[in-house]
């Protein structure tokens, strides 16, 4: 069943919309105490934004780790340097709480990626574009979803920058906080429809 509410966009009418960028708090985890602090922050809410991000690889049969697992509250974004803190049992209990919701875009990929790092049952993760079709829209990736919904635009300009970098550039710290903060707006903006 279509909704016909919202109509898809095409790319010519998303690049007339406003360009929207996060600029609410965006915490970069580097060690074991604001690591403690995040938890504690994430285990307050309901409904978390999530994304990842990897090193691109341009070569064919060639692949990274992810190097950055962003989620986003509804105050606050958390950036989990994977370089710096290594997945481990405190966010692992985060990603597998099937009472947490973690919305996101293809997240299956990213939850078995992050798997590999460290053994967890994946528990509360809801895709959007999952839900996008079972709502009856007609975009599914998170650049026309929050195009459709939310009437913005998001910058993907920093999407195969190198993630593996010693520090983030502030490009990439915006980047990455944005796509982890529309990911939750638009779970909650498709909660409202019928």
């Amino acid at each position: 069943m279509q909704n016909t509410a919202i109509p898809s966009l095409s790319k010519e009418e998303i690049n007339t919309l406003p360009i929207y960028r996060y600029d609410g708090k965006i915490v970069q985890v580097d060690d074991a105490d604001k690591l403690r602090v995040a938890i504690e922050r994430l285990r307050q809410e309901k409904v978390l934004g999530f994304d990842t991000e990897t090193k691109p690889s341009f070569r064919k049969g060639t692949s990274h780790q992810p190097a950055l697992i962003q989620l986003a509250c509804s105050d606050v974004v958390f950036l989990f340097l994977l370089r710096k803190l290594p997945l481990g049992p405190e966010l692992a209990a985060v990603l597998a709480d099937p009472s947490l919701i973690k919305a996101g875009v293809a997240i299956r990929d990213d939850m078995n990626f992050l798997r590999a790092l460290y053994h967890f049952e994946p528990g509360g993760a809801v895709d959007l574009g999952d839900l996008a079709r079972k709502k009856g829209l007609q975009s599914y990736g998170l650049r026309p979803l929050a195009a459709c919904l939310l009437r913005a635009r998001i910058s993907k300009n920093a999407r195969c920058s190198n993630w593996n970098n010693s520090e983030l550039t502030e490009q990439q710290i915006n980047y990455a906080a944005t796509d982890a903060w529309i990911s939750r707006e638009i779970y909650l903006s498709m909660q409202e429809l019928e």
